[in-house]
């Protein structure tokens, strides 16, 4: 397979709609097709148990067409009403009466989840009990990765956590140069890249549901009331933090509405896209330098989070969807591809410490500042202010300095997750 069509694989699997925050959505997802595998019996016990970072990440987040949160409900849910054939939309058509049931398990104590001794950043392994039989499914490395279904003590299905051909391609792409991913981009015949424009209306209608109304703690809508009242310019920078602040509103605080995601994560997909939309509000730009340029937000951000995790205790919205963004941005706006390499060295610099304390409503406020910290790299870097190698673990290269995160979040993060994990868990 050459680079361009590895390009468009990658795109098409990783860049998909989504209903609620990922983590737990992979929780009902799993717990949905176990449920399946029972054909209709009643579960009678449960024996949930997923890795420390979907358990992070699922603590404190709303679950859509609930006023809970958290993976208990989500994965009551997924065994009442979830419907594993709608992948990450599982929790799409989930009604009121299996809300109600959903809960009822939960206070009856059938549900019973726990954290996996892994090093895996995403697991789920689900084990349900009926009057008759039991099933278990296990998902892992990806949120929608089924990789074990067994009824009975029979597996019925079983595969390696990524095929070698999938690992082999990621490694192919993912140990390019960026600007030589770019060059591909650019050749890519633009019909083959108009899917992703479907991403810009999809996640604008969250967010401006989130305009007209105060959703979660209401920091798109802030932004949105401070330019109305020229408290705050009107501008690009504004525009993207509100914006993409909007959408996380109303995502995270578990409105039944899709958004498109980009590896695995539903934020992120806000992040590489919603800035991009903000440009494409400002500026007359045509559909197809908007489809590469997404395709090149996208790409950025899996290349980073190929290194860092794809769950990590890093921000990915910030430090890789955001620099994804800036990235595209900065493409946007004619950057030549050394101001593209210093969009992501200044994205780096700028961000790296920012840590993922699970995902929660005030998750918004991070990707406000990674918005508009996207916009504002490509702008210095279109101006040839860069940050310097040996900076830091800037490195000389856009490459090198992604690699110098990817040790940071791999090597040097694991204590701190653990320990965002404990304060949590309080």
């Amino acid at each position: 397979m050459n680079i361009k069509d590895i390009i468009l694989d990658t795109l098409k699997k990783e860049v998909v709609p989504a209903i609620g925050c990922t983590e737990p959505v992979a929780v009902a997802l799993a717990c949905a097709k176990a449920k399946e595998l029972l054909e209709g019996d009643d579960v009678i016990e449960t024996a949930i148990l997923v890795s420390p970072n979907i358990y992070k990440n699922g603590l404190g987040v709303g679950i859509p067409n609930t006023n809970e949160i958290g993976l208990d409900i989500a994965a009551a849910l997924g065994i009442v009403g979830g419907k594993s054939e709608k992948d990450l939309r599982v929790l799409e058509d989930i009604s009121g009466k299996q809300v109600d049931k959903a809960k009822k398990m939960l206070e009856e104590g059938i549900i019973k989840i726990g954290i996996k001794d892994t090093q895996e950043k995403v697991y789920v392994e689900v084990n349900l009990k009926s009057n008759s039989n039991y099933s278990k499914v296990i998902i892992r490395e990806m949120h929608n990765n089924f990789t074990h279904l067994e009824i009975d003590g029979e597996i019925i299905f079983q595969k390696s956590h990524v095929s070698q051909s999938e690992n082999n391609q990621s490694d192919e792409l993912f140990n390019l140069k960026i600007r030589d991913i770019i060059k591909e981009i650019e050749e890519i015949e633009p019909s083959k890249l108009e899917f992703l424009l479907e991403g810009i209306e999809m996640n604008e209608k969250i967010a401006n549901v989130a305009l007209e109304k105060k959703l979660g703690i209401g920091v798109g809508y802030s932004i949105y009331e401070n330019i109305k009242n020229n408290i705050i310019a009107d501008d690009l920078i504004n525009t993207a933090a509100m914006l993409t602040a909007a959408a996380s509103d109303a995502r995270m605080s578990g409105l039944n509405m899709p958004v498109m995601s980009s590896n695995g994560s539903g934020n992120n997909g806000l992040t590489a896209i919603l800035p991009i939309a903000a440009y494409k509000k400002k500026y007359d730009v045509d559909n197809e330098k908007i489809a590469k340029a997404l395709a090149i937000s996208h790409i950025i951000n899996c290349y980073v989070k190929y290194y860092i995790g794809r769950l990590s205790a890093l921000c990915g919205c910030a430090v890789a969807a955001a620099t994804g963004s800036g990235a595209a941005i900065a493409y946007l706006m004619g950057a030549n591809y050394d101001q593209i390499d210093g969009v992501i060295k200044n994205m780096i610099a700028n961000l790296s410490g920012m840590i993922c304390d699970g995902a929660k409503v005030s998750c918004a406020f991070k990707l406000a500042t990674a918005a508009s910290t996207a916009v504002q790299s490509a702008l210095l870097a279109l101006n040839d202010s860069i940050a310097l190698p040996k900076n830091g673990i800037v490195a000389e290269s856009a490459e090198e300095t992604i690699k110098n995160l990817g040790i940071l979040s791999k090597k040097g993060m694991n204590t701190t997750d653990k320990v965002i994990l404990e304060i949590m868990s309080k």
